[in-house]
Order: C-alpha cells, then structure tokens, then sequence
C-alpha cells in the first residue's frame, strides 16, 4: 500500500512541476497557431471575473510540451475507437441531408442546367475510392484508407441554392468596370466530392449544386471557370494533398490552364517548369482531424518554376492586429516569389509567396498588354505561378486583406482581367460580399 502510495504521489509531483515550472509553450505546430498569452491585469477585469477566467484559459492552452500530449492522446484514442461496423466506419459528425433534400439538390441542379447548360459543371463519379475504408475523426473531417496513403478530407454541408452573395458580388464588379476590364469567376471544390467513399457520402453534402447555382446567377458577361469538370477529369492524379486542406500545385496547374483558356492567353504545359520537391510534407488536417493516422502518412508537397521566362516580385506586407485587420503596411519590397522550405516542414503550403497577408504585384517578361488582377483566397496562392507565361503582369489581392480603392488600384495599374477565385467555402458564405464590397468604396 505504501508503495502504491508513493507511486501516485510522485506521478501526481511529476505532473505539478512539469505544469507549473517549466516553460509555456508558445506556439502549436499541430494545431499552426500562437497560444494564449498571459493576460493584463485590470480592475474592470479582476471585479467581473474576466481576469481570472483567462488565467484559466492560458494556463490550459499554452501546457508545457503540449503538440507531444496531444499527439499522445491521438493515439490512444485512435487506438480505442469505436467501430461501427466492420469496415472501420465511426461517426461523430452531425448528420447529412435527408432524402428529401437530396432530392431537392438533384431537381435545382437539374434545373441549373436546362436554364444554361454552358454554364455549369459536370457531375463526377468516384471510381477511385469509392468503397475505401474510412473514419469520421475529429470535426467530422473523413479520414479514408490507411498506412501511407490516408488522406484526410472536411465535409460539406451548403445548400443547392447557396453562393448567391458571390455571384452578386463577382456581377456588381463586371457593372463597376464594365467593358473595361474582363471579369472571371472561379469556384474550386474541396476534395471530399472526388474521393468521399460510398459508405459516408450522407455525412457531406455534394458541392456540385452549389457550385451550379453559382455559375447559373453569374450576368452573361462574366466569365463562368469551370474548374470542378476540369479537376474530375484528373481525379486519378494528384491534385489534392491528402493530409492539408488545400489542392496541390499540380491541381492549380489544370485550373490555371482551364482560365487561360477561356481568357485566350498564352499558356505552357509541364515540360516549361522546373519540378521541386518538399519530402516528409504533413499539412493542416492533422491539426484539424487530431488523428495520429494523418500524422503517419506524410507526402511529397511537389511545386514547379516556370523556365525561360524573367519576372520581378514586388510585395506590400500587411501589419494586423489580433482580430486580423490591417494596422499598417510595409514600404514595397522586391522579394523571390518562391519561398524556400526543408523537408518535413509543415509550412511548404507557403513556398507561394510566403502566405496571404500580403499584395503581391508580378511583372513578367510576357509583353502581351494582359495585366490580371487575382482575387483570391489561399487555394489561389499556387496559380499565378503557372500565368507568368500568360500576363505581362500579375496583381495578387487576398480577399481579406486590402486597404486600397480597387477602382482606383485597378485604374492606376491598367487591369485587364481580373479573377475571382474561391473555394466553396468563402463561395457560400454570406460575408464574403460585404468584404470585396468594401474594396469598391474604401
């Protein structure tokens, strides 16, 4: 008894001086974010009982040693999962769409296309993973296969009839600017649609009605890029990273040629790029799944550099405060548009310019009097790689970051075109309409 005693005593010691002496962890490599900080002391803060609730905060999310705990946890509840069924099939994510609104998706995207059969995409069928094993994780992020080849992928759940606030937007731009600049609209869907196993389809909802709804509303002078039939047609190759939630640059490559097409642009294939390689790259989903499986299965981040042709980047760096809006900004600074990462690393996702908090202007070698204009959000950070070949210059605005008129930015800079690319996601959301809204008028 004595020495059980003793044993419980030290462990429960061991615990209080690694939580109470050792140093906070500051940053979470799992979970690509700054931990909670010490909070400042008021009296206001101290009477209502704020101060001390963020004490408690802080001291559970910055724990010592926090990414090797978690990853701990990860595998022993991996390791005790609750299996449903003999495929390995759990499920702890809300439910997905009854009958009826199946149904209801079918009919609109029916309707969709008999009112405008140019402009929407075609249905994908998975032939590929199709009857896979696979495991709801943390989130409800789908977790299919195993060993080396898990990939990790996050549900849908829009509507057939959502996205409106985004065609609206991408129209009241085309009015703005009307036959002056040529106005394109990109909606790129997340991998769940060509990779989701038949035994989960009723956790996520189908992106291909959204996506139609989308295109249908667009005015006939705006240019519909209808990546999701182009990025179905190469399922079978890698064009989406099986542990982050972004598209690989070869995924970018198909899209960037599909708008150059309908742009009537210059465009090269492949064999015009240097191929680069990231070994042993794990991105955001085992972060967002906490599944260790993810964590066991890193991949090769494959990016490529276009050859014989010359281009200058110029970046602008955003200052934000801790709810993201723009403080300040830095004096423009010319810099390599290809970051440099070493293998292993979780960053690799930023070799595109080194992230989003940035406007990015690339003058190319191009001469061909085309001048783009990107409206992006991250999925589009590997485009204008592959469109040096196509625009004399490129102009990179991330959605949520810009403090300029862009009336004004798009007259001083002489834009052509411009493109609007989101992936699903933003496209549904509501708010996506006051932000680039607020570009017209700030």
């Amino acid at each position: 008894m004595k020495t059980y005693i003793a044993i419980i005593s030290a462990i429960f010691l061991a615990i209080a001086v690694v939580f109470n002496f050792l140093p906070r962890t500051k940053y979470s490599v799992l979970e690509k974010r700054d931990l909670k900080t010490f909070p400042e002391y008021s009296i206001d803060k101290l009477s209502n009982g704020t101060f001390t609730k963020e004490i408690s905060e802080w001291f559970s999310d910055s724990e010592p040693y926090r990414d090797l705990l978690m990853s701990l946890s990860m595998s022993i509840k991996d390791y005790q999962r609750l299996v449903t069924d003999e495929d390995n099939i759990t499920f702890h994510a809300a439910e997905g769409p009854t009958p009826e609104e199946l149904e209801a998706q079918r009919k609109a995207e029916e309707e969709a296309r008999e009112r405008t059969p140019n402009r929407t995409a075609k249905e994908y069928e998975n032939k590929l993973t199709a009857n896979e094993n696979a495991k709801i994780a943390h989130a409800g992020i789908i977790v299919v296969g195993s060993g080396e080849k898990v990939r990790a992928m996050m549900a849908y759940g829009g509507e057939a009839g959502g996205g409106m606030q985004f065609a609206n937007i991408v129209n009241l731009y085309k009015q703005t600017f009307g036959d002056k600049v040529n106005i394109y609209c990109m909606v790129v869907p997340i991998a769940i649609d060509f990779y989701c196993p038949d035994k989960v389809k009723k956790r996520t909802k189908p992106q291909l009605p959204t996506i139609n709804n989308i295109y249908t509303h667009l005015d006939e002078d705006v240019k519909a890029v209808d990546v999701y039939t182009t990025l179905g047609e190469h399922a079978g190759e890698d064009i989406y990273l099986r542990t982050d939630h972004h598209w690989t640059p070869l995924g970018a490559y198909y899209a960037a040629r599909r708008f150059a097409k309908i742009a009537d642009v210059p465009f090269r294939d492949l064999s015009s790029y240097e191929k680069n390689v990231i070994h042993g790259f794990v991105g955001t989903m085992y972060g967002y799944s906490k599944d260790i499986a993810v964590k066991k299965a890193p991949e090769d981040f494959v990016y490529y550099k276009p050859k014989g042709v010359d281009y200058q980047t110029t970046f602008v760096t955003y200052i934000l405060d801790k709810d993201y809006n723009i403080t300040a900004e830095s004096q423009p600074k010319q810099d390599e548009f290809f970051k440099k990462y070493k293998d292993g690393s979780s960053s690799a996702y930023f070799t595109f310019m080194g992230g989003d908090q940035l406007l990015v202007k690339v003058k190319t070698s191009t001469n061909n009097h085309r001048r783009l204009m990107l409206i992006k959000d991250s999925f589009g950070n590997a485009l204008p790689a592959f469109l040096f070949y196509s625009f004399e210059e490129i102009h990179v605005v991330d959605f949520r970051y810009f403090n300029q008129n862009i009336q004004k930015y798009v007259s001083d800079n002489n834009i052509t075109d411009i493109l609007f690319e989101q992936n699903i996601f933003n496209a549904y959301s509501p708010s996506i309409y006051k932000r680039l809204e607020k570009f017209l008028n700030q």
